[in-house]
């Protein structure tokens, strides 16, 4: 039988919380009434989340695995679960519990009143430093401003998605993928539904700084042109301050010629402010032009080592 919703659930390194999502996910669809699948993506785990997601599956057919070759990241493992989702419409949820599964039957709801894309929107968020959630804060409304396509602030990848708008998305193959920015690019009717985002129930966080900042640029160049402009920018106004400099240069050479010291602290402030100008501009270009470099590859977005359940 078609499953009517089908649920994506990436997995790395969740040996401690599986057994608990699986229950709680179970407990909340059997509940609902729903025919559903589960689809969790193994992405490149090196502790017994395999292990443990195999068993899950040999369990209860309704629940189906695909592994990655390796590691391949977050966002690429909710590509690889909605390649493959057969429901008519499509949630994503991460493993953690911090998205509680019982507001699922919410976007459930909102899907049946006509919406084709139901998000969840935090209204708090329980259990993360004010570092991390004041520069979340920060970077929600800085994309706001810098891009064209409205996506919603203060809210992740945890959403439903119907079947039309999963169609044109599975279309969209870009390596650098920011699925909640892909998702409001498509358009198309969209509501949110609040709720409190819970503490992680087990383990540690999969994005560190280091991988919310790379995170944060892929969003930001995926969908804005404006650090392009930026550069632009930077570079006229570069032009503008060194015609000024030249011009007040001859103007005293010829005016007061006595009062021109020869000394290198001009020279060397002008050379590093255009030099640091440049290199600003040549980083721009280059993030660009790597993106670029990365797509015209046409590598897999990703490599599948193992299927399970997929034939039932």
């Amino acid at each position: 039988m078609k499953p009517e919703i089908s649920i994506v659930v990436p997995l790395y390194n969740e040996e401690l919380v599986i057994g608990e999502m699986a229950a709680r996910l179970t407990e909340v669809m059997d509940r609902s009434g729903l025919a559903y699948e589960i689809v969790m993506v193994n992405d490149g785990s090196r502790d017994r989340t395999a292990e443990l997601a195999r068993a899950i599956c040999a369990a209860d057919p309704r629940y189906k695995l695909v592994g990655f070759s390796r590691n391949f990241g977050h966002q690429f493992a909710i590509t690889a679960g909605m390649d493959r989702s057969r429901g008519d419409a499509v949630v994503v949820i991460d493993a953690d519990l911090q998205d509680p599964p019982e507001v699922i039957p919410e976007m459930v709801a909102k899907w049946r009143e006509g919406y084709q894309v139901v998000y969840g929107l935090r209204e708090k968020r329980e259990g993360e430093s004010w570092f991390k959630l004041f520069t979340a804060k920060m970077f929600y409304r800085l994309l706001k401003r810098l891009t064209s396509v409205e996506i919603p602030v203060d809210t992740g990848d945890f959403r439903l998605i119907d079947r039309r708008v999963l169609n044109e998305f599975n279309a969209m193959r870009e390596r650098a993928r920011f699925v909640r920015g892909m998702v409001s690019w498509i358009g198309f009717r969209q509501c949110a539904v609040t709720y409190v985002r819970h503490q992680r129930f087990a383990g540690e966080t999969k994005y560190p700084f280091n991988k919310m900042l790379k995170f944060a640029i892929d969003g930001l160049l995926a969908f804005s042109q404006v650090p392009l402009r930026l550069a632009s920018g930077l570079g006229l106004a570069a032009s503008a301050v060194s015609f000024f400099f030249m011009i007040y240069g001859v103007v005293v050479h010829y005016v007061a010629p006595q009062t021109v010291i020869p000394g290198w602290s001009s020279t060397f402030s002008a050379i590093l402010f255009l030099g640091g100008i440049q290199l600003i501009c040549l980083g721009v270009l280059g993030e660009y032009i790597g993106r670029i470099y990365e797509e015209i590859k046409n590598r897999p977005l990703y490599i599948v080592a193992e299927e399970v359940n997929f034939d039932q």
